[in-house]
C-alpha cells in the first residue's frame, strides 16, 4: 500500500497534466500512487488524453461533471494512502516535497496539515508571499494552499471537501473543518509548489454574489469555530483592512510618481510604469488565492 496519495482533479487542462505528473515522478520519495480525475471533460484533447493515459504509478478516474470538491472527494475515497496531496493538473511540486512531509507527520502525530513556501510561474513569475500560518490570520482569509499534505484520515472524520462550495474557497473551508478537529499545522522552510497563472486566470474571480454565498456558507458551516475565538476573527479583520491600506498608499506612491517624472525625466517613465503595474500584478494574483 503506498503511503502518499497524490490526487489530480483534472478539467479541460490536458495540455499541462504531463508536467503536474512528471513533477510527482520526480520526487525524492518513492512510496505514493497517482490518481487523476478527469472531472467531465468537455476538451477533445483532454478526453483523448485520458482515455490512454499511462503513467507510472498513475490511473485515471472517469466521472461526470462534479466540479473541484467533488472530483477530490472522488479520488481520495478511491486512495490507498494514509497521506493524502491534492494538486492541481496545471502545477507541480518541488522534488523534495513529498519526503518532507511524510517525515514531519510521521514525526509528529498532532500534526494535521503540512505545506511549504511556494512560487508562481506561467503568465506571471516570483515568490508568493503568503504570511506565516497563525489561527488569527486563517480566520480572516486563506493563507495555506490547496496541494498541502493531510491524512486521509481525518478527511473522513470532517466528510471530505463541500461540494457546496462550488465558486472556490473549496480548500479554505476543509482547512477550517480540520483545524476544527485542533490539528496542528506546518509550513516547510522551502520552495516547493508551483502555482501556474494562465492568461485567463489573471482575469478571474469570484463575482461579489458568488463571494458572499461563499463566506456564509463558510461561517454558519463554521460558526462555533469563530464564536470560539473571536479575538482572532478581530485581529483578522485588522490585519486584512492593514494589508488594504498598505497597497493603496504603496500604488499612490507610485502613481504618484510616475505623474512627476512625466515631466522632470521621460526616459525614466516607461521603466518605472513597469515596475507598477507589475506590483499590481503581483497582487492581484496574490488575492486570488
Amino acid at each position: 500500500m503506498p503511503t502518499v496519495s497524490v490526487i489530480i482533479p483534472c478539467y479541460n487542462h490536458g495540455q499541462y497534466l504531463d508536467d503536474a505528473v512528471e513533477s510527482v515522478l520526480r520526487q525524492t520519495y518513492e512510496d505514493f500512487e497517482i490518481i487523476v480525475i478527469n472531472d467531465g471533460s468537455t476538451d477533445e484533447r483532454t478526453n483523448e488524453l485520458l482515455k490512454t493515459y499511462e503513467k507510472p504509478k498513475t490511473r485515471v478516474l472517469h466521472t461526470t461533471n462534479q466540479g473541484l470538491a467533488s472530483a477530490r472527494n472522488s479520488g481520495i475515497t478511491e486512495a490507498r494512502g494514509r497521506y493524502i496531496l491534492p494538486l492541481d493538473a496545471d502545477d507541480r511540486i518541488g522534488v523534495e516535497y513529498l519526503e518532507r512531509a511524510v517525515k514531519t507527520l510521521d514525526a509528529n502525530p498532532q500534526i494535521g496539515i503540512v505545506y511549504c513556501k511556494a512560487e508562481f510561474f506561467g503568465a506571471a513569475s516570483g515568490e508568493w508571499k503568503l504570511p506565516p500560518y497563525s489561527l488569527e490570520r486563517m480566520m480572516g482569509d486563506n493563507i495555506i494552499f490547496c496541494s498541502s499534505l493531510f491524512r486521509k484520515e481525518e478527511w473522513q472524520r470532517v466528510g471530505g471537501y463541500d461540494p457546496r462550495m462550488k465558486y472556490g474557497w473549496e480548500d479554505y473551508e476543509f482547512w477550517l473543518s480540520l483545524l476544527e478537529l485542533g490539528v496542528g499545522v506546518h509550513r516547510i522552510d522551502k520552495t516547493l509548489f508551483y502555482w501556474r497563472i494562465r492568461p485567463d486566470s489573471m482575469s478571474r474571480s469570484m463575482s461579489k454574489e458568488d463571494r458572499t454565498y461563499s463566506f456564509k456558507l463558510i461561517f454558519k458551516k463554521h460558526k462555533a469555530l469563530y464564536e470560539n475565538n473571536v479575538e482572532a476573527l478581530f485581529n483578522a479583520m485588522a490585519y486584512k483592512h492593514n494589508e488594504v491600506v498598505d497597497a493603496y498608499e504603496a500604488i499612490d506612491v507610485q502613481r504618484e510618481a510616475v505623474q512627476e517624472l512625466t515631466d522632470r525625466r521621460p526616459e525614466s517613465l516607461k521603466w518605472l510604469a513597469g515596475q507598477f503595474y507589475a506590483e499590481v500584478r503581483r497582487r492581484i494574483a496574490r488575492s486570488k488565492a
